[in-house]
C-alpha cells in the first residue's frame, strides 16, 4: 500500500482546486445509531478513533452556542416543538407543530411573530472548536431555508403557498436567508480564513423529479443561494450544494449559480446517472457521495459495496473531482462488514 503524504485537509483541498490528492479523499455521514453500531463493531471507543481506523477524512464542523431567549424542553428557537419518533431501528426527531401555520398574510405574521437573530448567539466558542484540529478542512456556515419555512407552515401548506400565498414565502425566506447570512458572516469572522466549506442546501429533488419547478427553484431559492454562495467565496470557501434526489434538470442553473460540490449522487434516480453526470459536469463540479444507501449499503452483500465504490471511483473520480461518502447518512439497518468494506475499498483502491 502506498504512503499517506498529505493531511485529511490537503486532500480535500487538493479536489476542490483540481488538483491530485494522494488517494481519493472520503467523508463520513451516519445516524447515531449507525454510528454506535460501527464503534462497536470496530472496539473503537470514540468516534474520531474511528474514522482514523477507517481513513476518513472528516470535517471539523464548527458553529456558535446559543444564548438567547429561554427556551421550552424540546422547542427550537422558531418555536418549532420537536419530538423522537422510533422507526425501529433508530429515532429521528419530528416537528410536532407548526407555528406560522394559521397565519393567512404577511401582516399577520409581523404582528404575532418574532423572528430569530444571530445576537441570539455567542460566536466566542468557536476558535476553540478548531483548536487542535489543523489537519481536518473545517466547515461552517451555510444555508437551508426553505427546510425551515416547510417546519413553520407545515410541508403541504408550505408547497401550497408557492403557488396560492407567494408574498408570505418571499416574505418569509428573506427573513430565514437574512439569519443565515448574518449568521455565517460572524462564523467567518470568528475563524478568519479557517472555512473551507459552506453548505448551502436545498432539498430539491424525489425519486423521480424535482420537487418544484424550475421557475419556482428560479424565483424563490436559486436568487437568495447565490448571495450565499457570494458570501462563502468571498470568505474563501468553497460551497457544497447538498439535494436529494432526481436534479439533473436545475444542476446547470445551480452551476451558474457559483456552487462547487454537488452531493449526494443519489444515481439510482431518474436522470442521476452518474456517466453522464460526470460528462455533462464533471468539468464544473466536484461529486461527493455515490454510495447508495437504500439499496446498496443496507441490503448488499460486502463484495456488492466493494464493487460500487470501484465504480464510483472509475467513473466520477476519473480524472479526478470526487470524494467518497455515502448517499446521505448511513442508517441502522446497515451492517457495519458493509460500511467498513465501503471504506476499505475506497482506501484500497483511491490512489493516485
Amino acid at each position: 500500500m502506498p504512503k499517506e503524504s498529505m493531511t485529511p485537509k490537503e486532500r480535500w483541498l487538493a479536489v476542490l482546486t483540481r488538483g491530485t490528492p494522494d488517494r481519493l479523499p472520503m467523508d463520513y455521514w451516519a445516524t447515531p445509531e449507525a454510528t454506535r453500531s460501527l464503534m462497536q463493531h470496530l472496539g473503537t471507543g470514540t468516534e474520531r478513533e474511528m474514522c482514523n481506523r477507517l481513513h476518513i477524512d472528516y470535517l471539523v464542523t464548527v458553529g456558535p452556542r446559543y444564548a438567547g431567549p429561554p427556551l421550552r424542553r424540546d422547542t427550537d428557537m422558531y418555536g418549532v416543538r420537536h419530538r423522537d419518533v422510533n422507526y425501529g431501528t433508530g429515532v429521528y426527531s419530528e416537528s410536532a407543530n407548526h407555528p406560522l401555520a394559521s397565519y393567512d398574510t404577511v401582516e399577520e405574521i409581523e404582528a404575532a411573530y418574532t423572528w430569530p437573530s444571530a445576537d441570539w448567539f455567542d460566536y466566542t466558542v468557536i476558535p476553540q472548536q478548531v483548536r487542535g484540529q489543523e489537519d481536518h478542512a473545517v466547515r461552517g456556515g451555510g444555508s437551508e431555508p426553505f427546510l425551515t419555512y416547510c417546519t413553520l407552515r407545515g410541508l403541504e401548506q408550505a408547497y401550497v403557498d408557492l403557488v396560492v400565498n407567494p408574498e408570505i414565502v418571499h416574505y418569509c425566506l428573506d427573513k430565514l436567508f437574512d439569519f443565515a447570512y448574518e449568521n455565517t458572516t460572524r462564523i467567518y469572522e470568528a475563524i478568519p480564513g479557517r472555512v473551507n466549506v459552506s453548505y448551502v442546501a436545498e432539498d430539491m429533488g424525489s425519486q423521480t423529479s424535482l420537487l418544484f419547478s424550475p421557475k419556482q427553484i428560479r424565483t424563490f431559492l436559486i436568487p437568495r443561494m447565490k448571495r450565499m454562495i457570494d458570501l462563502a467565496h468571498s470568505a474563501g470557501a468553497y460551497v457544497f450544494f447538498h439535494s436529494d434526489g432526481a436534479v439533473r434538470k436545475i444542476i446547470p442553473d445551480m452551476i451558474a449559480a457559483g456552487i462547487d460540490v454537488l452531493n449526494p449522487i443519489q444515481w439510482r434516480c431518474a436522470g442521476m446517472e452518474r456517466e453522464g453526470l460526470k460528462r455533462d459536469f464533471g468539468q464544473d463540479i466536484v461529486f461527493h457521495g455515490g454510495v447508495d444507501n437504500q439499496q446498496t449499503l443496507p441490503f448488499g452483500t460486502v463484495d456488492e459495496v466493494r464493487e460500487e465504490v470501484i465504480t464510483n471511483i472509475d467513473i466520477l473520480g476519473k480524472g479526478g473531482g470526487y470524494i467518497l461518502a455515502p448517499c446521505h447518512n448511513i442508517q441502522a439497518n446497515t451492517a457495519p462488514e458493509n460500511t467498513v468494506a465501503m471504506y476499505e475499498a475506497g482506501y484500497a483502491h483511491g490512489w493516485a
